[in-house]
């Protein structure tokens, strides 16, 4: 079983087609496709019944946290996934997660067995399923292309299109289907680093005056359903 823990500074832009194509042709020498490029990521989201933890995420506090199901395609029971705990504090983001079976994060949640992975982190993630009585609340799927950069490995970028939800089915087994997020073709692309970004990044931003922009995939779908049921 991996385990993983992450902290880096990530920020996040938003693009149409002519911008992300423009930004490519300028940034792709600089790239060089990670070993897994190619991947569709599907994440069940947990929040408490009343959606606290998104509500109180959206209100952009110092510090913040999300807990998330995620697998890199549609498992079954026996496949490996990974239980992740995301806290942002300030510019800086942290991530812990333990990878398991299907199966056995499901024994946990329905039947409180504890599973044989790392104690702290596991701890950790107990810990905030008790106090706030978590449930799943979303699932949100994604097409994703992740490059890293060729004189930092640290530097990673990765782009996000077709993102998709659903509120029913809340199941990583049950399919990566969902209802669109966005109805143009729109490209989400995050820059994570290890430090600062380097100058030929920032030079080809400030060129095509591409800026950062604040995005939550959770967040902002959340506001569209609610908007849609009112």
């Amino acid at each position: 079983m991996s385990i993983e823990v992450f902290r880096r500074t990530e920020k996040k832009y938003l693009l149409n087609e002519e911008q992300y194509n423009n930004l490519f042709n300028k940034i792709e020498p600089f790239l060089e496709k990670d070993k897994y490029f190619k991947s569709t990521i599907c994440n069940i989201y947990y929040d408490t019944c009343n959606s606290d933890l998104i509500l109180s995420s959206m209100e952009k506090p110092v510090y913040k946290e999300k807990i998330r199901l995620r697998s890199y395609k549609v498992p079954n029971v026996n496949s490996e996934v990974f239980l992740e705990i995301k806290k942002k504090y300030k510019e800086v983001v942290g991530k812990r997660r333990i990878e398991i079976k299907l199966k056995d994060f499901y024994d946990y949640y329905n039947l409180k067995k504890i599973p044989d992975v790392n104690k702290q982190i596991m701890e950790e993630i107990d810990y905030c399923f008790n106090k706030y009585n978590l449930v799943p609340s979303l699932f949100i799927g994604y097409d994703r292309l992740s490059y890293y950069s060729k004189d930092n490995k640290s530097l990673r970028i990765t782009i996000d299109t077709n993102i998709r939800s659903r509120t029913e089915d809340l199941s990583l087994e049950l399919g990566d289907s969902g209802h669109l997020l966005f109805k143009e073709k729109k490209y989400l692309m995050e820059i994570k680093v290890l430090g600062s970004f380097p100058m030929w990044f920032v030079n080809v931003m400030s060129e095509l005056k591409i800026y950062p922009v604040s995005f939550s995939k959770y967040g902002k779908i959340y506001q569209t359903l609610n908007k849609e049921e009112k």
